[in-house]
């Protein structure tokens, strides 16, 4: 296996009385899908968070390349290489497509003292944003306004923000959520090629989708791992379908 880009060692993290995430382990590598599902509650928010820096680990390990960065905010993680959507789209929608990409790009390489320049004064931030757009399969919505896009084009440009910090692992927090049948194929598509230069950990709650698309699977309840393996492994799983997947199907 590839040397892990982002790895977890007995992660736990409590609010008071509650542990919503407890003891995980959980390794990411470039070029491979791993899927996190649980029924609601397992603590599959709560582990994004603590991955992307949104949220302090009460105990336990992340490592970056095997370097230990548990505690570093939102902002020093993304510099290590660390990307993540979330669920709620999180753009401006009054600003063209690519502003919104631009910004973003600016916020990971620009440094203070391009906070105040234009786009022709920063060309390469530009290419980047571009860049992000024609990966995600946006760039001719480049000069519309990000609020007249379609849901599941709001998806993609968020995606394309997140890719324009160029990051290697990509934490995807329910990317399909509320996507019709053809926005959820075209996410399909994407989510594959992203793998195969990224290490990719998807929270998403469409099981047709997770067994599709992951290479791995980590199975979740009440904060803890039950199960981890290729989706083989996890649809055959008798503790798996007795906690989640008979449950979703009840």
């Amino acid at each position: 296996m590839s040397q892990a880009v982002l790895e977890t060692r007995a992660l736990t993290r409590s609010f008071g009385g509650l542990t919503a995430v407890a003891q995980v382990a959980l390794t990411l590598v470039i070029g491979e899908l791993h899927a996190v599902i649980g029924p609601n509650g397992a603590g599959k928010s709560t582990l994004i968070n603590l991955l992307s820096g949104d949220l302090r680990p009460s105990s336990g390990q992340i490592l970056i390349d095997g370097a230990s960065v548990g505690g570093l905010p939102a902002h020093r993680l993304a510099r290590l290489g660390i990307g993540r959507s979330y669920q709620k789209t999180n753009i401006l929608k009054s600003l063209p497509a690519l502003e919104n990409v631009r910004l973003a790009a600016q916020a990971r390489h620009g440094g203070g003292r391009r906070l105040f320049q234009t786009a022709r004064g920063a060309r390469d931030l530009v290419a980047l944003a571009e860049a992000a757009l024609a990966r995600v399969g946006l760039a001719s919505a480049s000069d519309r306004p990000a609020g007249q896009l379609s849901h599941g084009e709001q998806r993609q440009l968020e995606i394309a923000m997140t890719l324009a910090t160029e990051p290697r692992a990509l934490l995807l927090d329910e990317p399909l959520a509320g996507m019709g049948p053809e926005e959820t194929e075209r996410m399909v598509t994407l989510l594959r090629q992203l793998a195969a230069d990224h290490a990719v950990l998807l929270v998403e709650h469409d099981m047709d989708v997770v067994f599709a698309v992951a290479d791995r699977l980590t199975v979740m309840v009440d904060g803890r791992v039950i199960a981890s393996g290729p989706p083989e492994m996890i649809r055959s799983s008798a503790a798996v379908r007795e906690a989640y997947l008979g449950e979703a199907t009840a």
